[in-house]
């Protein structure tokens, strides 16, 4: 078993190795969280675009279809109920504006999913944790030097 910077593990490292080894994981972390950020991103875009395509498909069933089925609709309810033919297309309309509301309903459930996503807000609170944490750290604190000279023996840890 090693460290990060390939020394075994019990070893002596130099305060150089340690703070090089907490710079380099410092750095991982940084990157891990930026990549985690990219991935929430990604995801509430995902959400956006299925939003506005359910948006687009409404429309695009407005625009191209009412001609031809409202046609059809209404000779069909003509040829079924002998009504008066201008019902016929008023009641092919309101099926054509159900579909339509029954799209946006869902265009608007995708739309408000993807603003709740909190996916960017998370690692950035996530991150100011971290900052804060560092910036709170202490060293610890060192005994100061006998005045006569003498050096005290320093047990080291070896785990």
């Amino acid at each position: 078993m090693s460290a990060p910077d390939g020394s075994p593990v019990g070893a002596e490292r130099s305060v150089g190795q340690l703070f090089a080894s907490a710079t380099a994981e410092m750095s991982a972390l940084v990157h891990d969280e930026i990549a985690l950020a990219k991935a929430q991103l990604r995801q509430d875009v995902k959400r956006g675009m299925v939003g506005g395509g359910a948006f687009t498909a409404a429309g695009a069933v407005l625009i191209f279809s009412l001609p031809m089925l409202s046609f059809a609709l209404a000779y069909g309810i003509r040829t079924w109920s002998d009504w008066n033919l201008a019902i016929c297309f008023l009641l092919s309309f309101a099926a054509n504006v159900l579909v339509a509301v029954v799209l946006t309903v869902v265009g608007v459930v995708f739309s408000k999913k993807a603003k709740k996503g909190q996916g960017p807000q998370k690692v950035a609170a996530s991150m100011k944790e971290t900052a804060g944490v560092l910036q709170n750290a202490k060293p610890h604190p060192r005994r100061t030097a006998p005045a006569d000279g003498a050096v005290e023996a320093v047990a080291r840890s070896t785990s």
